[in-house]
């Protein structure tokens, strides 16, 4: 009964096939694929051995898990299709931006719902998911954690946070990405050829984001390790905040927040 059925095999929908059909959590001929393209389920199933579907009612008779990973305009339809067949045992787990738990549940009320926030790295494997669910999840919750761990790192939030996750966490991509541009538009200005300056950039990112992950410091303290007195990182650093450059930061992340919140 262990076995998981994704309904939706998009670009998040083939990252998280691809985590766990490489991952030791169980077979991959335990992972079934639905999806309406049949390019994309002939992509899966022979990239990664999965079992593949275009019935969504077929695909979902004794499975444990169905992860619904579609368009929120496509929510209520898949639901609307699957519950009449669904049984007790099976949980829900929704990639759906902006559709809570309870929502999913005025339609299956007698299912289990976990919602998750994976983000773009997840084609990666480097994805940050928030995951979120009710009391009554708490016992299955450390597999959800598992099954997404193969694409990434997981922390467990409340579902109150889940809007703000999706900014920071999803929305955050787009924001880093555009930092790392202006970064490498200053350096074709200081001389580099384009390339050169995305190598260096995109290097120092990565480097920048593992040595907070890795040392588990606050990005001030490594930071300091970089500043020197009267030296050139301080002069630019206090530019870029005289600039505005945090608040910006916040204003936008904030605009972003805001905006999510009128999403319906």
């Amino acid at each position: 009964m262990n076995k998981i059925t994704i309904i939706g095999v998009g670009n998040l929908g083939k990252s998280i096939l691809s985590g766990l059909a490489s991952s030791d959590l169980l077979n991959a001929k335990d992972i079934t694929a639905v999806d309406k393209s049949k390019y994309n389920l002939k992509e899966v199933e022979e990239k990664l051995n999965v079992s593949t579907s275009q019935n969504i009612i077929e695909s979902i008779k004794g499975v444990k898990w169905i992860i619904l990973c579609v368009q929120p305009r496509q929510l209520d339809i898949v639901l609307q299709e699957i519950k009449e067949v669904l049984t007790p045992g099976q949980i829900l787990i929704s990639t759906v931006t902006g559709t809570s738990i309870k929502e999913i549940n005025e339609v299956t009320p007698n299912n289990k719902v976990v919602r998750v926030m994976p983000n773009t790295g997840a084609a990666k494997k480097l994805s940050m998911t928030c995951i979120s669910a009710n009391e009554d999840v708490k016992e299955e919750l450390g597999f959800v954690e598992k099954m997404f761990d193969t694409i990434g790192r997981t922390l467990i939030i409340e579902e109150r946070l889940m809007q703000a996750a999706t900014v920071l966490g999803a929305s955050g991509i787009a924001f880093f990405l555009r930092f790392l541009r202006a970064m490498i538009q200053g350096g074709i200005q200081m001389g580099f050829h384009p390339h050169e300056a995305q190598i260096i950039a995109v290097q120092t990112a990565i480097g920048a984001a593992t040595l907070v992950a890795k040392n588990g410091t606050h990005p001030e303290r490594e930071i300091d390790k970089v500043t020197t007195p009267q030296g050139c990182t301080i002069e630019g650093l206090n530019e870029m905040e005289h600039q505005g450059l945090s608040s910006s930061v916040i204003k936008g992340v904030m605009a972003s927040y805001e905006k999510i919140n009128t999403i319906k």
